[in-house]
């Protein structure tokens, strides 16, 4: 039988043999350190995509609220469906145009008067507004095109979501005056 002394130094040597051993241990680092690493490029990548989409929407807005602006939309008796239709024309990628973009056109007679309400609630759930004003010459008109962006990465710690449902609601407005057409 082995003596408690003798099983000791055997020990001892097999932990010396085991931290002088490198063969294995960049496999060990890595597989510490991905996870962030990985958390961290897809937190990147997700901001990226949501900030491209937020610049497509604004685009979008600033295009189609030129419709109204110069009376082309109030002279041919354009709808809020027929509106949405045009919008969602100029939408071409990365939107679900039909079934999510919301549209809320208002019209005001001075931009002092412009009151805009925030369309999410208190438990962050999106309350699309439904108004379609576009308004006569020389009258101010607000355009907002909203559109709820659902996020992944969210479950990784990383959540920029505003809306319930690890979702973010994108905004984009345009105010102007009313060409005198």
């Amino acid at each position: 039988m082995s003596s408690p002394a003798g099983s000791t130094a055997t020990l001892r040597k097999a932990l010396r043999r085991f931290r002088r051993n490198r063969r294995g241990s960049a496999a060990v680092e890595f597989a510490l350190v991905a996870p962030v690493f990985f958390a961290l490029l897809f937190a990147i990548i997700e901001t990226a995509i949501v900030f491209f989409a937020g610049q497509v929407l604004e685009t979008v807005t600033q295009d189609s609220a030129r419709m109204i602006m110069t009376g082309q939309a109030q002279t041919t008796g354009y709808s809020q469906s027929d509106f949405k239709t045009y919008v969602c024309g100029k939408i071409t990628v990365m939107f679900d145009c039909t079934n999510g973009i919301s549209i809320d056109v208002q019209s005001y007679s001075a931009f002092s008067s412009v009151s805009i309400a925030a369309p999410i609630d208190g438990s962050k759930n999106f309350v699309p507004p439904n108004n379609y004003s576009p308004g006569g010459p020389g009258d101010i008109v607000v355009v907002r095109l909203f559109y709820q962006w659902p996020l992944i990465v969210t479950g990784l710690g990383y959540n920029i979501a505003n809306l319930a449902g690890s979702k973010r609601l994108l905004t984009a407005t345009a105010a102007f005056r009313n060409e005198p057409y």
